[in-house]
């Protein structure tokens, strides 16, 4: 079965992965220790506000929870099944990034270090400027994924990837240069 789709984790087909193969929840437990901060930052590279990210994550570890037995590639699920949800929520909302420090939560980690706070936010800057496509790709790209895996996950052509890529490249770096070029003035 695939998990291709997430509707399709609800039906009756034989799944990759058989419930005998998880007695317990550890398992499951496990992967959402390890992953539910990771798809929460992945979330917010896409332009998902915080709290937002954090809701939305949280939806989809317990759906992820409910069809365990039938999710043969947990990572690539969550986050197809995250992505597509926050799709959902920024068609009906106007979403804004953050413009302040987080307030520290369970599903992340400490702020931390202003240096590497600051980081991420330039890059949720640059990237609210790109069309949601291609932010969408960037984000996948950003947590090391391949275009052969990108265009797999979302559906599309491997050329549309590495397109939406180089595209998305090339305004990032404009954008990079000409801030470069102002702050010397």
């Amino acid at each position: 079965m695939s998990d291709r789709e997430p509707a399709e984790a609800t039906s009756t087909a034989p799944s990759a992965r058989s419930a005998s193969a998880f007695p317990s929840t550890r398992e499951f437990e496990a992967f959402y220790r390890e992953f539910t901060p990771k798809l929460v930052g992945f979330l917010i590279r896409q332009g998902a506000r915080l709290t937002i990210a954090a809701e939305i994550a949280q939806e989809t570890m317990l759906t992820a929870f409910r069809k365990w037995a039938e999710i043969s590639n947990p990572h690539a699920w969550a986050r197809r099944v995250a992505s597509r949800a926050l799709i959902r929520h920024l068609s009906r909302a106007d979403a804004e990034l953050c413009e302040e420090v987080p307030e520290p939560s369970a599903l992340l980690a400490s702020p931390g270090a202003a240096a590497e706070w600051e980081q991420q936010q330039d890059l949720l800057r640059l990237l609210a400027d790109l069309p949601p496509r291609q932010r969408q790709i960037m984000a996948w790209k950003y947590d090391g994924h391949s275009p052969a895996e990108i265009a797999e996950e979302l559906g599309i052509s491997a050329e549309t990837v590495r397109a939406s890529l180089l595209k998305a490249r090339r305004v990032l770096a404009t954008r990079l240069a000409q801030r470069e070029g102002g702050e010397e003035r």
